[in-house]
């Protein structure tokens, strides 16, 4: 289970991950700035691991918050959100240089390539509200599926 914490007003995502395989969890603040180009090239990250008391302490800040698990299906980091957006699936890989990310093809199982659209990471997707986030996907050709 994935907790982030969006601190309003600031590039800056807080973040409990549980870590079985390390019997614990993994504590960090990470700024984002977005590449200066668009595609699947990355911007600059940086991450600032943190004691539970350096957690707690900045926990305490306003914030939105996201709740997803996270499977490992290699190349893919799939993410099922919990939660306002209970329902939502989406899969990221992750590379270590420019040349590996543009020239990745998503599997033929990908529904529908996001990597462009900025609505889709977590900072937008936190505030989204339902309807919006539905109209989002239908312009993907995505619809939900209605109970039978």
């Amino acid at each position: 289970m994935i907790t982030d914490r969006y601190l309003v007003g600031t590039r800056l995502r807080l973040r409990r991950a549980e870590r079985p395989d390390i019997g614990g969890c993994e504590l960090k603040l990470t700024q984002k700035v977005p590449a200066d180009r668009p595609g699947a090239v990355q911007g600059l990250i940086t991450n600032t691991y943190l004691s539970e008391a350096e957690y707690d302490v900045l926990a305490s800040l306003l914030a939105a918050v996201l709740s997803k698990t996270r499977f490992s299906v290699p190349p893919l980091g799939v993410d099922v959100f919990d939660g306002p957006l209970e329902g939502l699936v989406l899969g990221e890989a992750e590379f270590t240089s420019d040349e590996e990310a543009l020239a990745f093809v998503p599997p033929p199982e990908c529904v529908a390539e996001v990597t462009d659209d900025v609505r889709f990471t977590g900072g937008r997707l936190v505030g989204v509200a339902q309807r919006e986030l539905l109209a989002w996907l239908a312009e993907y050709g995505i619809r939900p599926e209605t109970p039978q």
